[in-house]
């Protein structure tokens, strides 16, 4: 018969482990938008990943549109870049960035990579001529999904 303390011992990881398991699940009301108007609405804001989807582990550059709400081009934006994965209390792997993009109003969102499956958030911060905003998309990597 086990002592107790192996026993409680083996509670315990078993505890840790159900719990753990219950955070790689993604809240099912999640806004998986990528096209939104920034917290006090001063821009427009979408974010286009790379086709195919990225793979774990592999660096790439998203797109990030910026407008106005009525829709005209914003240029020469500054931008900040946070976020990771909420459930596990981690940023990303790298340090991503915006760059400009070929076109007014476009940017490249460079240095992207997922080390996990997972719910990651992807926060920006804005600063041109309409005033400081920030935003954040909610980004599920599955690669079950990306399996063809």
């Amino acid at each position: 018969m086990p002592s107790p303390a192996r026993a409680l011992c083996a509670l315990a990881m078993f505890s840790m482990l159900f719990a753990g398991y219950g955070c790689s699940t993604p809240p099912q009301d999640l806004d998986l938008s990528r096209d939104k108007f920034t917290n006090d609405g001063r821009y427009r804001v979408a974010i286009l990943a790379p086709t195919p989807a990225p793979a774990i582990n592999q660096m790439h550059a998203w797109t990030v549109r910026l407008t106005t709400p009525e829709g005209q081009p914003v240029s020469d934006a500054q931008f900040s870049v946070a976020g990771g994965m909420p459930q596990h209390g981690h940023g990303y792997p790298t340090q991503p960035r915006v760059t400009r993009g070929p076109e007014a109003g476009t940017y490249l969102l460079q240095g992207m990579k997922f080390s996990m499956s997972g719910w990651w958030d992807l926060k920006l911060g804005i600063r041109a001529a309409p005033g400081p905003d920030t935003v954040a998309f909610n980004i599920v990597v599955d690669p079950a999904s990306q399996r063809q």
